[in-house]
């Protein structure tokens, strides 16, 4: 047989523990003289980052080869542009590719069906590392 506390009696102490919590625990602990922060050289640099937010949101629409054939591709007209395409690789800058991400194709005269993502302004390590990956599809 299992023994619960009724809610009523648990409320009283629940509050107390979440502000503590949110508050980041009362007194703050002692630092030590060692830094506690990783090497720069080990630090992420936008990559992981940039890797998670392909595989969600390009993947969808221009697929994990990046040929333009996600899920998503299907229904959309025009079709999502093919990374391996050299010409384009060619024809479009870094800076460009980056504008297209974070405000969108319609801002830069494309599809208005690729999205904006306004989160990553700022977030140059990101961006870099997306156009890396967007520039690793290119056909030898």
């Amino acid at each position: 047989m299992t023994m619960t506390m009724p809610r009523r009696t648990l409320v009283p102490f629940s509050l107390p523990l979440l502000l503590l919590a949110a508050c980041g625990g009362g007194d703050a602990p002692a630092r030590s003289a060692a830094p506690t922060a990783k090497p720069a050289a080990t630090q992420p640099t936008g990559e992981h980052e940039a890797k998670q937010l392909f595989d969600s949101l390009c993947a969808t629409c221009h697929g994990t080869s990046g040929h333009g054939d996600g899920p998503g591709a299907a229904a959309l007209e025009p079709k999502p542009r093919s990374f391996s395409d050299p010409s384009w690789q060619d024809a479009t800058s870094d800076e460009q590719i980056k504008k297209t991400i974070v405000f969108g194709g319609a801002a830069v005269g494309k599809s208005a069906m690729m999205p904006a993502q306004p989160q990553l302004k700022g977030k140059d390590g990101v961006l870099d590392a997306l156009v890396k990956i967007v520039r690793g599809y290119r056909a030898k």
